[in-house]
């Protein structure tokens, strides 16, 4: 049959030209037909291999909602390929190759993911009123049946845990009041404010049984030994000083440090005393000598927030560049918690690995521990009656059950929140995406 140059070309005589796009169609069309199979074959073998030494899902989900922590999941298919580029951006997007011993030899040990462990998520249940002054403190009894807050009203008010009614308030302090701590071993409450003052609250008869002299400025946060009869107090004249609980007499004053310092925490073991200040260093100290025997120089900014974890020995700080871990006694870094950029206040750790960071900004995030993932983003809405930028957090705890999270905000309320009951793995799972972290 002639073909359409043939019937109507004019000059009969000319050479017909060679059509490269049909000849293309023509030949990819001969292929398929002819070596349909053979490459149908080819494909899955190659697929297969892939499988095989990657122990890669077909498909798995991909977080999308970052924002909100509960957003829709995609399906990103597992595709085969030639190049090794191909190969590893397939074990940067894997979530079960993690554990195998094939994918550990290609990752480095420093960049393995570790997959999160599932927490449900929290919410907010009650908002408690009281304060006429940005609430500054709070802290749990050891018996979970109330707590003690602290602010700049000059007032520290006792709150029922299970109702939320206020039981007590407590005047003394001639201005803000920035620290509370209750003992486990005596029935003692312990504040410390910006008039310079250290009080003993005897919670048997309410009222102050013992001064402790000797900063120079606003006491800006304190912390009781576990074991010992010791209060260690920090303040903004650059020291941590610490004192005999009975005798009001100081022990050490440990100096260092060449700004405020802003968080202290204490424990059972070595290092005793762990102090974070302004001078963006995290400083451990021997109790036995007073001296400082390691500095953490790793944060560039502002330390104003220390957690100890409550069964691992280790400790995390934060400052408005990252929250960073620490192992114990001699400071190794461990990780950081990226993602809460905000100047972070207060931090605290339950022994779920639940990991919590309050911002000046109102934000929450709340991380798993041993993974670093950030499982959920909270951002409450201030209270009536307050301007928009009083959202600030400046204290956090949870009770001793590890079940309610209590907030000390710049609105003047208190929140509490807890874990949503109705929450399972299937309704919330963890939107996480594995990958390679940056160097």
């Amino acid at each position: 049959m002639p073909g359409a140059a043939e019937l109507f070309q004019n000059d009969y005589t000319a050479e017909i030209p060679d059509d490269l796009q049909l000849s293309s169609v023509y030949s990819s069309l001969k292929t398929k037909y002819h070596f349909k199979s053979v490459i149908k074959e080819e494909a899955q073998a190659k697929r297969a291999k892939v499988e095989e030494v990657l122990k890669l899902p077909k498909a798995f989900n991909v977080c999308v909602g970052e924002e909100s922590g509960l957003g829709h999941s995609g399906m990103l298919a597992l595709t085969g390929g030639d190049n090794a580029g191909s190969s590893q951006a397939l074990v940067a997007s894997s979530g079960v190759g993690a554990e195998d011993n094939t994918v550990k030899a290609m990752l480095p040990s420093r960049e393995r993911m570790v997959k999160p462990q599932w927490h449900a998520p929290w919410k907010l249940y009650r908002v408690l009123s009281g304060h006429t002054g940005w609430v500054r403190c709070v802290d749990v009894e050891p018996e979970n049946k109330w707590f003690a807050t602290g602010g700049a009203d000059r007032m520290i008010k006792i709150w029922d845990l299970g109702t939320g009614q206020l039981r007590l308030s407590l005047t003394g302090h001639i201005s803000s009041v920035r620290a509370v701590k209750i003992s486990s071993r005596h029935p003692y409450l312990f504040s410390g404010g910006e008039d310079k003052q250290v009080k003993c609250w005897d919670l048997e008869y309410n009222k102050v049984v013992r001064h402790y002299h000797g900063h120079l400025s606003a006491v800006q946060a304190l912390d009781l030994h576990p074991t010992l009869d010791i209060l260690v107090t920090s303040a903004r004249d650059s020291t941590a000083r610490v004192w005999d609980m009975r005798t009001k007499a100081q022990v050490h004053c440990l100096t260092g440090h060449t700004n405020t310092v802003a968080s202290v925490v204490c424990q059972e073991t070595n290092p005793q005393v762990i102090t974070g200040s302004h001078d963006s260093t995290v400083r451990l100290w021997d109790l036995a000598s007073g001296r400082s025997v390691c500095t953490l120089t790793h944060h560039k900014k502002s330390i104003r927030a220390l957690a100890i974890h409550p069964t691992l020995n280790m400790f995390c700080s934060a400052s408005p560049d990252s929250i960073r871990q620490w192992k114990c006694p001699n400071g190794d870094f461990s990780g950081q918690l990226v993602g809460h950029n905000a100047v972070i206040n207060a931090l605290a750790i339950n022994e779920d690995g639940v990991t919590v960071s309050g911002a000046d900004n109102g934000t929450m995030h709340l991380f798993d521990w041993k993974s670093r993932f950030c499982f959920q983003k909270l951002h409450e809405a201030a209270q009536p009656g307050s301007i928009d930028s009083e959202r600030g957090i400046f204290a956090l705890t949870f009770d001793k059950s590890g079940t309610r999270l209590i907030s000390a905000e710049a609105d003047k309320s208190i929140k509490l929140f807890k874990e949503d009951p109705d929450a399972t793995e299937e309704t919330h799972p963890i939107l996480w995406r594995p990958e390679i972290l940056k160097k």
